[in-house]
């Protein structure tokens, strides 16, 4: 493995600014990396060879030209989730329904990261519409944890956390709806951030639930993700959904935490997030976490968030609802794939057959349960009583904030299971974001960081930090703290132990 693909974002921004390497040097040992060990991962859907070093070629140029970076991360490259529509390259959503689409337009998060002078090197595997937490939902194959390649690597943006575990990119980009961020993060061993619902623009995501999904930075450390974070969020008129406020602080927060001082830090233990259903090598880990919070200086108490264990209902209500009248687009007779148009049937029966063809089992699924949870007589039933929920997890949230600062649990309650182990049985699929929720349901910003590795099997563990909206830079300060810390006391990075892939050579 080339010693670019282990350096972190930041490392890397700083030797191609200083001419120690050229960014066509560390797109290439990263675009080979990927022909080597991407047969095994499937972390890719599509690798853009020739637009990623044309893109690293002119960020070289302008490093020779003397000209200023376009951002503290111009050069690096990263890992796109293909629901991120991109003019260049095809966008499937890991869907046949789309399989070969190219968008004639950029997303918003597209467009910052080309202007900043990132390298994207190709669109990552999903969950078919990021509905999934194991990337098995895809229509193109699942992804492997590069942990265990028998295993998953978490969802619905295994193919973003796998890249990094991989060493295929130093950077990625995911989006959280219920967690797709954060539980793959946790067990992939690196780090994920789900900004401030509207912190970062949805104009060209594709939606699956347009109330909860966050489009954020994924990474192998917190200060990298915070670079990242400050390079795609901020307004967005073209999104109805942005906020009009400032990036919160993100990188200076952590840069701060580095120094590893929580002091004056008031960190709450959620106590319905622990106890039974939790896997005991994850619930050491998080209790170790949280006792080196306590030795960085902060102060740690309990709180109680009872409505948090009615958010898992609640979200399979509301999203689905959400995703059948966001996946009504697809019709086959504006875009992508079209089944039995032969003159033989009415364009109702081939969009009931292109339907059938293109929309995977999950997907159908859930496109159901909403249409039922949304049908007449049902509504106030299931959707309006889901809604309700809603509002008691934000007053959960928001008297929990008034007594802390940050909120931690772990972030998933098991490190990751095999490949198939859980495909027939939905509702053990869905407990893998029982923690994750409620911040989706809420609106709040959380981060997942690894926090070591499960006695149970020697897999990652992650844990999960929440703060209130557009306090994100909370979230960097403390997981920059204790990141700080457990590297000091475990010797290094957690994600220098991924164990080495199989090298394919021609």
């Amino acid at each position: 493995m080339s010693d670019l693909t282990r350096l972190d974002a930041a490392e890397l921004a700083a030797m191609i600014q200083a001419r120690e390497v050229s960014s066509v040097e560390v797109t290439q040992a990263h675009l080979d990396r990927i022909a080597a060990v991407d047969d095994a991962v499937h972390a890719f859907l599509h690798v853009d060879t020739e637009g990623a070093l044309a893109a690293a070629r002119a960020v070289d140029e302008d490093v020779a030209a003397g000209r200023d970076a376009a951002s503290p991360l111009a050069g690096v490259p990263l890992a796109l989730k293909d629901v991120f529509v991109t003019q260049t390259m095809p966008t499937t959503v890991g869907s046949k329904i789309l399989e070969g689409w190219r968008p004639p337009y950029d997303a918003t998060v597209t467009t910052r990261l080309l202007q900043a002078g990132v390298v994207i090197l190709g669109k990552t595997n999903m969950d078919e519409f990021a509905m999934g937490s194991s990337t098995e939902n895809s229509a193109y194959g699942p992804t492997h944890n590069p942990w265990d390649l028998d295993r998953v690597p978490g969802g619905s943006g295994g193919g973003s956390s796998a890249s990094l575990a991989a060493f295929e990119a130093p950077l990625a980009i995911g989006t959280d709806t219920g967690g797709s961020i954060r539980q793959p993060g946790a067990v992939t061993g690196t780090v994920g951030v789900k900004p401030t619902y509207g912190g970062v623009s949805r104009y060209g995501l594709v939606a699956f639930s347009s109330s909860l999904d966050q489009g954020g930075p994924c990474a192998r450390t917190v200060l990298d993700a915070a670079l990242l974070h400050q390079v795609i969020g901020g307004h967005d008129p073209l999104d109805s959904t942005s906020i009009d406020a400032p990036v919160p602080a993100v990188v200076a927060a952590a840069r701060e935490g580095a120094k590893g001082d929580l002091t004056g830090v008031r960190v709450g233990v959620i106590t319905e997030f622990q106890g039974e259903g939790y896997q005991p090598g994850v619930t050491s880990a998080f209790n170790a976490a949280v006792e080196q919070l306590r030795a960085l200086g902060a102060e740690v108490v309990e709180v109680s968030c009872p409505s948090f264990t009615l958010a898992l209902p609640a979200y399979y209500l509301i999203a689905p609802s959400e995703c059948s009248s966001n996946l009504a687009r697809f019709d086959a007779m504006r875009f992508g794939l079209r089944v039995g148009d032969n003159g033989e049937h009415s364009a109702e029966a081939v969009m009931s057959l292109t339907r059938e063809a293109g929309f995977g089992a999950e997907v159908k699924r859930r496109i159901m349960i909403g249409t039922y949870a949304l049908s007449s007589g049902y509504y106030d039933a299931y959707y309006g009583s889901a809604q309700k929920v809603r509002t008691l997890i934000k007053q959960d949230f928001d008297a929990a904030f008034e007594r802390v600062d940050v909120l931690v649990s772990p972030t998933t309650p098991t490190t990751a299971f095999k490949i198939g182990e859980r495909v027939d049985d939905p509702m053990a699929m869905y407990l893998a974001d029982l923690c994750t929720i409620p911040s989706n349901l809420a609106g709040n910003a959380a981060m997942s960081v690894p926090c070591g590795l499960s006695e149970d099997d020697g897999l990652p563990v992650g844990l999960q930090i929440m703060a209130p909206p557009l306090a994100d830079d909370r979230l960097y300060r403390v997981g920059a703290a204790y990141e700080t810390a457990r590297n000091a006391a475990q010797g290094g990075p957690l994600i220098h132990r991924v164990p080495e892939l199989e090298v394919v050579t021609s």
